[in-house]
């Protein structure tokens, strides 16, 4: 990732389901799946001066049209509380990408994604709330079967694509030329093949970047394999859609690690998965965006894999986003306990994700290393000569890091202040040649 002035940009995301858009409720009188928090402009700034510079913002098609009409209509209420979601974030300094998301396909007969017109065959049971069997509703016969439709070469599934890429369409006409919004993500967690994945992502790409060619293409890989195997491949490399971005989710012993697992993992046992998403998208020719990792924060040793978790990203130079800001449900894997009618936050699932980390890089990267026990971050780079911006690095406070520390540009000391609303420090170190710079707590 680039920005105008010719720096790296690293992504240091959160997901964050969000009330108005995360679609779970329903008209006829079933209960709601689950209680979506709201989201504030409180939100969007704690996130900022937490570290966080992206929300990956998941979005319903039931939401956007739930209605099956000729032509397609768009719900303008839904429309008008993205566009609400978005300038908040913007306001606060925060990238969104808009995620058009599913889990299980619809919540109809899963959690969310496609509306009840769009599933086929018709289901046979309608589901409500509260959700507390998403396991079983992911492998449910009716849901497989909807997805086998929706990739599938017979009808309906290639009119279902083409709505789908219109709607896509339609939401992203929204947002050309817009500063906040860096892309578009095509599908989340697809249950298909590879060439019926791939094929979806090159045609709601495309469909996209004709009405706004200056996002990125945000695209997943199926889901099955790398969730179970920690890997997808890459069939059909390179990404021919103009702006990809890879963005394979990473969930090692998440949901499948048994006791024993959790008591024996180590950073060498979870290198693969992350080893194999860099590897593939060297090969599609991509950025790469570990677009969720996470785990339970009170589970065994769930700190401590986060932390992993992180210093692996940044082993093979990866952007991330956690998963996920508030929730009161399922797992309640957020950064924070609710209490009533409050939101309590985690200090200590803060603490590990708020770390120093660059964000922004004025030349090439060549490495960039947290270590956690002198709580040093080094940052290696090759200078651009027509790079003039300082690289700017985001330093916790005092709460989760110090408020007396020293920076460093090739081993000289930087006068410089933290900004205490987003943490960014600007560090004058660019020009030609290899630089290094150091962040370090004052002894």
């Amino acid at each position: 990732f680039v920005d105008a002035e010719g720096r790296t940009v690293v992504l240091h995301g959160i997901n964050a389901r969000v009330e108005g858009l995360f679609d779970v409720t329903f008209d006829d009188g079933r209960v709601a799946l689950e209680d979506i928090p709201e989201f504030t402009l409180a939100d969007a700034r704690r996130m900022r001066a937490m570290g966080f510079n992206l929300l990956r913002l998941p979005v319903n098609w039931s939401g956007i049209e739930p209605a099956d009409t000729q032509p397609p209509t768009y719900d303008p209420t839904y429309l008008a509380r993205l566009r609400e979601v978005v300038d908040t974030c913007g306001e606060a300094g925060l990238f969104v990408l808009i995620d058009f998301h599913q889990d299980a396909y619809s919540k109809e007969i899963g959690e969310d994604g496609a509306p009840l017109w769009a599933i086929s065959p018709e289901p046979n049971m309608l589901l409500e709330g509260p959700l507390t069997d998403l396991g079983a509703r992911r492998g449910a016969g009716q849901t497989l079967a909807a997805f086998r439709t929706f990739f599938g070469d017979t009808e309906p599934g290639p009119t279902l694509r083409g709505r789908f890429a219109s709607m896509a369409a339609r939401v992203a006409s929204d947002y050309v030329g817009d500063d906040t919004v860096i892309g578009y993500e095509i599908f989340n967690e697809p249950v298909a093949g590879d060439a019926d994945t791939l094929r979806l992502n090159r045609d709601v790409g495309r469909a996209i970047l004709a009405v706004d060619p200056g996002h990125l293409i945000v695209f997943e890989p199926q889901a099955t394999f790398r969730v179970v195997f920690n890997r997808s491949g890459s069939v059909g490399a390179p990404f021919d859609v103009p702006g990809g971005v890879y963005a394979p989710h990473i969930y090692t012993l998440s949901f499948s690690g048994t006791e024993a697992d959790l008591l024996a993992f180590t950073r060498a046992s979870l290198r693969p998965a992350n080893r194999s998403a860099y590897e593939e998208a060297v090969a599609w020719q991509t950025p790469l965006l570990v677009g969720e990792f996470g785990i339970n924060p009170r589970g065994t040793r769930g700190l401590e894999y986060l932390e992993l978790q992180l210093d692996l990203q940044d082993e093979f130079g990866a952007s991330g986003a956690f998963w996920v800001w508030k929730e009161d449900s399922q797992g309640s894997w957020g950064l924070f306990d609710r209490e009533g009618a409050a939101w309590i936050e985690r200090d200590d699932l803060r603490a590990v994700l708020s770390r120093p980390m660059p964000e922004r890089i004025a030349g090439q990267p060549l490495w960039w290393r947290y270590d956690r026990e002198s709580r040093t971050l080094d940052i290696a780079y090759e200078g651009d000569p027509s790079v003039h911006d300082p690289t700017e690095v985001y330093i916790p406070g005092a709460a989760d890091y110090t408020d007396a520390f020293s920076v460093r540009c090739d081993g000289r000391a930087r006068d410089v202040e933290r900004d205490p609303a987003t943490g960014l420090v600007a560090v004058p170190c660019h020009g030609r040649g290899a630089h290094l710079v150091q962040v370090a707590p004052r002894p």
